[in-house]
């Protein structure tokens, strides 16, 4: 893969009627930092060169506080680096790569996306490159990036993830897990439960769950917890999720504990009580803001991170009672 930058196109504007949700940040003003003249727009190519523009698009729903911390931490990236930055998020497969299309016909100088369903994506990422647009990846699609095309990577490698939950598991003398996956065919959320799988010693059972119905979540879980008493540990795939399965297993009378990937605000708090025993936080916000700082890098600089070979890491990292006040700050701010 090239490590030499194309030139930077002219920008345009994306559809408005295909991003009616996206947020634009307008990072006017903000400087790149330590340069004696605070100049953004001097260091991407001398002052009053047009700004740079970056789109991210998600697989993310709106009002997710999961993805907001993704989005904060992009726009935070944007404003030190003096970019135009849209965010777009769609949960459909093909509305994403629509969004992604519509980005490439706007002429973004560069594109970051997420690979939650890796072969959906595989078409419109090879027209960006067709394009001369550079596209990264974060978030998802760990096993997948580098066959897409993609030139960098920025996440948590969610098989590892899991393997590291199984054996805390172990640790904690669990017997039975039921992992409850919300969304079929996400490869980051099979890739947790069968890390789980691979190393807890005990029973891993998956159970898969309609995400979008958060009452259909918690109904499920209670009506598995009843079904088996011998369930001892129930593995969440979010913070939402995990404050639910919270639920199910006080409305199932059941002894079971609960742990979760990801994090907030509340779920955070919900550690301190001790209501969830633990959470892996793969650091959402990290991965906004590498994603989009690694676009302005390659773009002023010819900079690839990991070589265009290796990702860039940002978990998992566990969150327990013993660290969670220390968490807890930076979670109430929203970029935990």
């Amino acid at each position: 893969m090239s490590t030499t930058p194309p030139p930077t196109p002219s920008p345009g504007r994306l559809r408005a009627a295909a991003l009616a949700a996206a947020v634009c940040l307008l990072a006017a003003g903000c400087s790149a930092g330590g340069d004696e003249d605070g100049s953004a727009a001097h260091a991407a190519g001398g002052a009053g060169a047009a700004r740079m523009k970056i789109v991210m698009v998600t697989h993310g729903g709106e009002g997710d506080a999961f993805w907001d911390r993704v989005r904060k931490g992009a726009e935070a990236a944007a404003a030190k680096d003096g970019v135009d930055l849209t965010y777009a998020g769609d949960a459909d497969t093909a509305d994403q790569a629509d969004l992604v299309r519509d980005a490439i016909r706007d002429k973004a100088d560069g594109i970051a996306v997420t690979l939650a369903k890796p072969q959906a994506m595989k078409g419109p990422v090879a027209e960006a490159r067709a394009a001369g647009i550079p596209v990264v990846g974060l978030n998802s699609g760990m096993d997948a990036w580098r066959s897409s095309g993609i030139l960098e990577y920025f996440g948590q490698d969610e098989s590892v993830a899991g393997r590291a939950v199984g054996d805390k598991l172990n640790a904690l003398e669990a017997k039975h897990a039921l992992c409850v996956i919300h969304e079929r065919g996400n490869v980051a959320l099979e890739a947790r439960c069968a890390g789980v799988k691979k190393t807890f010693e005990g029973e891993t059972e998956m159970l898969y769950v309609e995400g979008t119905d958060m009452k259909a979540v918690g109904a499920a879980v209670t009506a598995r917890l009843r079904q088996d008493s011998g369930i001892d540990e129930v593995v969440m795939n979010g913070a939402a999720f995990a404050l639910t399965a919270v639920e199910s297993v006080e409305e199932a009378g059941s002894r079971a504990h609960v742990a979760t990937f990801d994090l907030d605000e509340d779920l955070v708090a919900a550690v301190k009580r001790g209501d969830v025993q633990f959470a892996v936080d793969q650091q959402p916000y990290l991965q906004g803001y590498l994603a989009v700082d690694a676009l302005w890098l390659y773009r002023t600089n010819g900079n690839v991170s990991g070589g265009g070979v290796a990702p860039v890491l940002t978990g998992p990292a566990f969150v327990t009672r013993s660290n969670a006040d220390a968490v807890a700050k930076f979670a109430a701010d929203g970029t935990r």
